[in-house]
C-alpha cells in the first residue's frame, strides 16, 4: 500500500513553526535564519522559538533552496531572482487580466 500524498495550500491563512519550515525544506535552522536575516522572509514573534511563517513564508524559502540548488546561486543572488521571478509572475497576472 502506498503512502496518500498530502498537501497543504499555501497561503497567509496557513502558520509554521521554526521547526515545521526546517522539517519541510529539509534544512537546518541556521539556514533559515540567514533566509530570514536577508530578508527574505519576516517570520512574526520577536524571538526565534516563537517565529511563525506564513504558507507564502514557506513556498519563497523553498524557491530560495530550488535557486540555490540549481543554480549555485548565493542567498543574496536567490533574493534578487526570487524578487525578479515574483514581478514577473505579477505582470503576467495583470496582463491575463486585462486581456
Amino acid at each position: 500500500m502506498t503512502d496518500p500524498i498530502r498537501a497543504v495550500l499555501l497561503d497567509d491563512s496557513v502558520e509554521f513553526s521554526l521547526t515545521e519550515v526546517c522539517t519541510a525544506c529539509h534544512v537546518s535552522e541556521e539556514l533559515v535564519v540567514e533566509i530570514v536575516a536577508e530578508g527574505i522572509v519576516e517570520p512574526v514573534g520577536g524571538e526565534r522559538a516563537q517565529w511563525r511563517f506564513t504558507g507564502i513564508a514557506l513556498a519563497r524559502v523553498q524557491r530560495v533552496l530550488h535557486l540555490q540548488r540549481d543554480f549555485g546561486v548565493n542567498l543574496p543572488g536567490a533574493a534578487l531572482a526570487l524578487d525578479l521571478l515574483e514581478e514577473i509572475e505579477r505582470l503576467r497576472r495583470a496582463q491575463r487580466s486585462g486581456d
